[in-house]
């Protein structure tokens, strides 16, 4: 199987690196150095090319930022290249190229396949890509939840399955659990919102007002207030327009546009112009003429009902109960009525409600149950199977009489905390089940086992660590592990077994290992040196491939600081020897 493979990294101004190259290979590859020379700047650059966090402390005095670039052979099917290119990466010639940049005020940019993404993109690829061991991430092997997390991802499917499942029926019982919580812890808020949905709607239903009702009798009770005013407004119109009946004498407008109509209609003839404004006025005439006829059926019409408008203004008094309390209107209100109906239904169908989740919680609680069984018979299969292939690692790591093991346990809940009955024990449980997973370690005959933290010192906890992956390996490839500082503590033939197993690890991934132990250092198939220069910093000339003669001195100085010793170039040659035959 094809898998990612990181074949270079550019580093500028990060920490004491001004500029260098790291050429990596696919193999194992050891990055070695003087003490303060950089070598694990090659793994801080690593953690920020793949979304670690950034500090600003780390870019190099005087320049204004840092900046990591990453050159990653993957596969185009690979879930890396398909969550990059879901991001608008573009692979270059099958190569992811990422960066990331950091400022000296702190700022942080992230770049893959061309496109600016966000830092946390980074993070994700590194799940598929890298696994970073340093002294930090030793630290991290010694809570109890990453040692679940290990067992569980040794486990493979026999525990993936039923903790997914378990996972899915976990989240609904919470969910569950809250609604029926918000049901009966406020059972009496909910009886008194009811209780005031319900009056307002009885008061609505009351008055039965409809759609646009506040609106007509709004502009009838004007009419009706000032019904004299418009009848004589009315008439004294129609009197200018049409004349006054009783008066012979009075003039009219009618008339008059009449009598200018006729005038301007006998001469038409000899001018167009005068023809275009007889037939104005004509239009004039015959407009007047309709106006003063609706007038008078308006005047006819208007009926000054004291009685209507009492009943009107009584009315608006009852819509405008309403619309101080329901809405600003009557359209309002009668939104307000529709969504109160819908809310109440709801309220008063809260004991319907209450019978079906407490169904579904029993329900989710007996299918826990039962999961809660397989994850641990599962976790207990495979805890054995774990521990036995680490233990058979330590013995080849200089820990021959070391025992892993694993304990599982479960916890009694609180008196009044969510519970699973298990074997008569009302047992606590939590989103990856009800077992608490803890690595134990008897690390010579006699002893008892104790929790890796407590009885691991520096040294152990790196082979062990170190066993961890390569069992892992097996398994659950990662297609590059960086190992910085992974021989701490350990010397002799540990040391020799410590870089054998890293060789072995680098038969089936990438492995990528800062070390200041030449026994390492000799099983590696490429051998990078940091180097600084007379002023303090690492250049691009800095980052040298260790070949031939040159390695035998590289090693040589590691062992015994002199480089042209012909005793530790003898043991160097040795050591690559060995190396080469007995990897």
């Amino acid at each position: 199987m094809v898998v990612p493979v990181l074949e270079e990294m550019r580093i500028r101004s990060l920490g004491v690196i001004d500029d260098a190259v790291v050429e990596l290979s696919p193999g194992f590859t050891a990055v070695t150095g003087e003490t303060g020379a950089g070598k694990t700047m090659v793994v801080t650059s690593l953690g920020l090319l793949l979304g670690g966090r950034a500090d600003a402390a780390l870019v190099r005095a005087g320049a204004k930022a840092a900046v990591v670039e990453g050159r990653i052979d993957v596969p185009p099917d690979s879930a890396a290249a398909l969550r990059a290119s879901e991001a608008g990466a573009e692979l270059d010639d099958g190569a992811l190229l990422v960066s990331r940049t950091l400022s000296a005020e702190g700022r942080s940019r992230a770049h893959a396949g061309g496109r600016s993404v966000p830092v946390g993109l980074l993070a994700e690829l590194s799940d598929d890509l890298v696994a970073v061991h340093g002294q930090t991430d030793q630290q991290g092997l010694l809570r109890p939840a990453r040692q679940r997390q290990a067992l569980d991802r040794f486990a493979g499917e026999a525990v993936a399955k039923p903790l997914a499942e378990w996972s899915a029926a976990y989240r609904r019982l919470r969910r569950v659990g809250g609604e029926l919580d918000e049901i009966t812890t406020l059972a009496r808020e909910r009886a008194q919102e009811a209780d005031m949905l319900r009056y307002g709607l009885e008061e609505i239903a009351a008055v039965e007002p409809s759609a646009g009702e506040d609106t007509e009798l709004a502009a009838e009770a004007e009419r009706l207030g000032h019904a004299e005013a418009l009848a004589a407004a009315a008439t004294t119109a129609h009197g200018a327009l049409a004349g006054d009946p009783a008066d012979p004498e009075s003039v009219d407008a009618a008339a008059l546009v009449s009598a200018a109509h006729r005038a301007l209609e006998a001469q038409r003839a000899h001018d167009p112009a005068l023809a275009s404004l007889a037939d104005r006025l004509g239009e004039i005439s015959i407009l007047m003429g309709d106006v003063a006829g609706e007038l008078a059926g308006y005047a006819d019409d208007l009926d000054a009902d004291p009685l209507r408008l009492a009943a009107v203004e009584e009315r608006r008094a009852a819509l405008g109960q309403l619309t101080r309390k329901y809405g600003e209107d009557i359209a309002a209100v009668l939104s307000w009525s529709e969504e109160s109906a819908a809310r109440l239904a709801r309220l008063e169908g809260d004991d319907e409600r209450i019978g079906e989740l407490t169904a579904e919680r029993d329900a989710l609680v007996s299918e826990l149950t039962g999961l809660a069984e397989r994850l641990t018979d599962a976790r207990t299969d495979a805890a054995k199977r774990f521990a036995d292939a680490v233990t058979e690692e330590l013995s080849e790591l200089a820990m021959p009489h070391a025992r892993v093991s694993f304990s599982i346990r479960r916890s009694d809940a609180a008196e009044d905390a969510p519970a699973l009955e298990l074997d008569g024990r009302r047992v606590a449980f939590g989103p990856h089940g009800t077992d608490e997973v803890e690595l134990l370690l008897a690390p010579h005959p006699g002893a008892q086992p104790r929790p890796v933290a407590k009885g691991a010192s520096g040294g152990e906890l790196s082979r062990v660590m170190l066993a961890v992956e390569v069992v892992f390996a097996g398994s659950d490839p990662v297609p590059t592990y960086l190992f910085d500082e992974v021989d701490a503590g350990v010397g002799g033939k540990a040391a020799v077994e410590v870089g054998r197993r890293l060789a072995r690890l680098a038969r089936s991934a990438q492995v990528v290992v800062v070390t200041h132990l030449p026994q390492v250092a000799a099983f590696a198939d490429r051998h990078l040196v940091v180097e600084k220069t007379d002023d303090g910093s690492v250049t691009r000339s800095g980052v040298r491939a260790m070949e031939g003669e040159a390695r035998v001195r590289e090693l040589s100085r590691m062992l015994a600081g002199q480089e042209d010793s012909e005793l530790a170039r003898a043991h160097a040659e040795e050591l690559l020897e060995a190396a080469r035959t007995g990897a």
